[in-house]
C-alpha cells in the first residue's frame, strides 16, 4: 500500500485520533454511518444559546409592550387629547376624504417612478464629469461642481417654485406646462446633485490600483470605468441611494405646491371643506405604508455588505 493508504490506514486521520482523545465532551465527530453527530458539548451550547434568545426576546417584548401601554397613556389623559382627538382621529373625516388621497397618492408614485430613473442618469453622469481629470475637460467638470453645489444648497421647495413658476413663464417652444412633469424636472435637478456624491464617493472608495490594473492590461480609461470601477461603485453605494430614494418619496409631496393634485394636495382640499385635519393623517399613513418598507431594507442592504467586509 503506497504511503497515503498507510497513513488513512494507521490514523484514520487527525479528527478522528483528537476525538478519540477528548472523548464525549468533544466537538462531535463522523458517526458510523459517515455523517456528522454533534457532541454533548455542542447540544449543551446550543441550548444555551436558544435559552439567551428566548431570554432577550421576552425582555425586549415586555419593555416595548410597556412602553406603548405608557405612551397611549400619557396622550389619552392629557387635558386636550378629546379635541385633539376630534381634530386629527375623525373616522367619518377619515374614510370619506381616504378615496381622494388614495388617488392622489397614485400621482406621487407616478412621480417617484419617472424621477428616480431619471435621478440615477443625471446623478451617474455628473460623477462621471467630475472624474475627468484631463486639462481639456475642465469647463465640464466646472460645470458639474457648480451643478452639485447650487442643487444641494437650494432647498427642494424652492426648486419645485422656480421650475413650476419659471420654466413656464420663459414660453419656450417646446416647455412642459403639465404641472407634475415640472415638478418632476425640480426633482431631478435638486436629488441630482445628491446622488451625483453618492455615486462620486463610491468611486473615489475603489482603489486606485483597480485602475492602474486595469490600465495596464490596455484598457482605456472608459472601459476601466465601465468594466472595473463602476460595478464595484454601485454595489458600495446601494443603501445610501436607497436612502435617498427613500426621502425623494417624501419630497413627492412638495409637488403640492404648484398644483397638481397628488395626496397632499387633495388632503388639504379635504381639510380646506371640514376644518378637520384627519385627511392629513390619511395622507401620512400612506406614506408611511411605502417608506418603511424601503427603509428597512436598505437597513437590510446595509447590514449585508457590512457582514460581507467582515465588519
Amino acid at each position: 500500500m503506497d504511503e497515503l493508504g498507510h497513513v488513512r490506514g494507521s490514523t484514520h486521520g487527525p479528527g478522528r485520533d483528537r476525538a478519540s482523545r477528548e472523548g464525549p465532551g468533544s466537538d462531535g465527530g463522523p458517526g458510523e454511518d459517515g455523517s456528522w453527530r454533534r457532541s454533548e458539548r455542542q447540544r449543551e451550547r446550543e441550548r444555551l444559546r436558544r435559552r439567551s434568545d428566548l431570554r432577550s426576546g421576552s425582555i425586549a417584548t415586555a419593555s416595548t409592550v410597556v412602553f406603548i401601554v405608557l405612551a397611549i397613556w400619557l396622550v389619552t389623559t392629557s387635558p386636550g387629547w378629546p379635541r385633539v382627538k376630534e381634530t386629527f382621529f375623525d373616522l367619518g373625516e377619515f374614510s370619506g376624504a381616504l378615496p381622494d388621497v388614495l388617488w392622489g397618492f397614485l400621482l406621487n408614485i407616478k412621480i417617484f417612478l419617472i424621477a428616480e430613473p431619471l435621478i440615477l442618469v443625471v446623478g451617474l453622469l455628473v460623477a462621471l464629469v467630475r472624474n475627468l481629470h484631463a486639462p481639456v475637460f475642465y469647463p465640464l467638470r466646472a460645470l458639474a461642481v457648480l451643478y452639485t453645489d447650487v442643487f444641494r444648497g437650494v432647498p427642494t421647495i424652492l426648486v419645485i417654485y422656480l421650475v413650476g413658476f419659471g420654466l413656464p413663464a420663459l414660453r419656450l417652444q417646446g416647455m412642459p406646462t403639465d404641472l407634475a412633469t415640472l415638478g418632476i424636472i425640480a426633482l431631478v435637478l435638486s436629488y441630482g446633485g445628491y446622488v451625483a456624491e453618492v455615486f462620486r464617493s463610491g468611486i473615489d472608495s475603489v482603489h486606485p490600483s483597480q485602475r492602474a490594473a486595469a490600465r495596464s492590461l490596455g484598457l482605456t480609461h472608459g472601459q476601466a470605468m465601465r468594466f472595473v470601477v463602476l460595478p464595484q461603485a454601485v454595489r458600495r453605494v446601494v443603501p445610501p441611494l436607497l436612502n435617498d430614494f427613500v426621502s425623494l418619496q417624501k419630497d413627492t409631496a412638495l409637488v403640492a405646491t404648484i398644483g397638481p393634485l397628488e395626496a397632499l394636495r387633495q388632503a388639504q382640499i379635504h381639510t380646506a371643506e371640514t376644518f378637520n385635519y384627519t385627511p392629513y393623517l390619511a395622507a401620512a399613513l400612506l406614506f408611511i405604508v411605502l417608506t418603511i418598507p424601503m427603509a428597512r431594507f436598505t437597513d437590510y442592504l446595509a447590514a449585508r455588505s457590512q457582514r460581507r467586509r467582515g465588519v
